[in-house]
């Protein structure tokens, strides 16, 4: 038996490392191309490219298989579940009239001259919960009915609201793209990465999208679109009465509780945690993502139903409506976790570990610049995501990096994932379409939002990455 170890730990150590350098970037051109230029699904391009690692790193066809499978199911048990249970919740605020409860609530408390403060902070708020398609959707309504009552130009509104949302998608669990990083490191954190990724999203939003606001609304002086029904596409939730502001936020913010208070005892009384404690295996067992998240899809499924009086089948059918539309994130995700568990068995870590620990440069701005690469080639967030999390993830691995530094990598990935959106991403089309702008007007707007956010987070990154050891 031990033979056998020696020897398949031989064969490993036999690739080339030439060879295996040459196949991962071959592996990410393919995969640019497949996106880009051929239009095909991001699941099978990353199928395909797992299969040019694993087959050009001499690592062969049917261990490459065989490896994608394996690390493709464990990535959908830990992701996939959090990502439905995510859907699931959000839906739930949409249809309970939860999440226009809150907005209604921020702004009847705001004069027009804090509305794009508000905004940012309602953006980040339904951000948290929601995909930002779903939130995108839920707030363009309310955008454009605010900038009318209030007179605000459009982009004074539209700006902070999208801030929120955009920074609250790359940097924030249970967001798919954060989550799918954070698989791919052993010492990943859920917790600390919210720990971390909270502030910086919303010192983020706060700076970027209202200040922001001021140029777009003047490089592009445009108001609500006319032929917009505000009113009849406001009609989200099935609710006829709204619930209480403050049950609405609590519901959000019950998975982020759950896991802030295990992160914050573990880093507080380290030997304590994992103890045989009742009051341990309490905060361990409800700070698990997936038993936070479904502990909140029940919560707000019962406190709203009943502040609405919604039936318990109609509650029920808004978890159903929610997992279709994510079906195609999940097998991204686990086509992700599939090509990183390739990269893995072949070695590729060892490679791109000599070149970051002989590199000068910061494995953080290492992390941002291959996901703003792929980002800006492919249009894709996840993809950015998960590719870079999938080349990173085997020398993070072996240099032992603490939690809180994964947790400033998956936030630098993030970031890096959402710069420079244009033409190739589906996101840029939704915002011109939605707010009737022109292409030269969604770059002026969207694009540069995007790039101020990336770079914005990045450097909050690098800040708190000095007072975080890194082993």
């Amino acid at each position: 038996m031990n033979g056998l170890i020696l020897a398949e730990a031989s064969t490993a150590v036999q690739l080339n490392g030439m060879q295996l350098g040459i196949s991962v970037v071959a592996s990410i051109v393919v995969l640019i191309l497949l996106v880009t230029v051929a239009k095909l699904h991001p699941f099978v391009s990353l199928l395909i490219s797992a299969l040019v690692v694993g087959v050009g790193s001499g690592y062969g066809p049917v261990a490459t298989v065989d490896s994608f499978s394996t690390s493709f199911g464990s990535t959908m048990a830990s992701v996939g579940i959090l990502v439905g249970l995510g859907a699931m919740l959000g839906r739930v605020l949409m249809d309970t009239g939860a999440a226009d409860s809150i907005v209604d609530t921020l702004l009847s408390k705001t004069s027009t001259r804090m509305i794009p403060w508000t905004m940012a902070l309602i953006g980040a708020l339904i951000g948290l919960p929601m995909f930002f398609e779903v939130g995108l959707v839920v707030l363009v309504p309310v955008i454009i009915l605010i900038s009318r009552r209030s007179r605000l130009p459009l982009m004074r509104v539209a700006i902070p609201t999208l801030a929120g949302l955009s920074v609250m998608h790359a940097c924030m669990p249970p967001q798919p793209g954060p989550l799918a990083a954070l698989s791919c490191f052993k010492n990943g954190s859920v917790g600390v990465t919210m720990m971390f990724g909270l502030p910086i999203a919303v010192i983020t939003a706060a700076l970027v999208g209202p200040l922001f606001s001021k140029f777009a609304a003047q490089w592009v002086p445009v108001g609500a679109p006319d032929d917009f029904d505000a009113g009849s596409a406001g009609k989200q939730g099935k609710a006829a009465v709204k619930p209480p502001f403050g049950l609405s936020v609590l519901c959000i913010l019950v998975p982020a509780i759950l896991m802030l208070a295990n992160a914050i005892f573990e880093i507080a009384a380290p030997d304590q945690a994992g103890s045989k404690a009742v009051y341990a295996q309490v905060l361990a067992f409800f700070g698990k993502p997936a038993i936070a998240l479904a502990t909140a899809v029940l919560f707000a499924m019962i406190v709203l139903g009943r502040a609405t009086h919604m039936s318990w089948k109609s509650v029920n059918d808004s978890l159903k409506a929610a997992l279709p539309p994510i079906a195609g994130i999940l097998l991204i995700v686990g086509a992700g976790g599939g090509y990183k568990g390739v990269l893995v068995d072949t070695g590729i870590g060892d490679v791109i570990g000599k070149f970051v620990e002989s590199s000068s440069v910061s494995i953080f701005l290492l992390a941002w610049i291959i996901a703003a690469f792929v980002r800006v080639a492919t249009g894709s967030a996840t993809v950015a995501i998960i590719t870079t999390a999938g080349i990173l993830g085997p020398v993070v691995d072996q240099m032992g990096v603490t939690a809180p530094a994964i947790a400033l990598l998956v936030i630098a990935i993030g970031a890096g994932s959402v710069f420079l959106s244009h033409v190739n991403d589906a996101g840029f089309w939704l915002i011109k379409e939605y707010f009737g702008l022109e292409v030269g007007e969604t770059f002026k707007t969207w694009t540069v939002l995007e790039c101020l956010l990336s770079v914005v987070v990045l450097a909050l990154v690098m800040i708190c990455s000095i007072f975080v050891p890194l082993v």
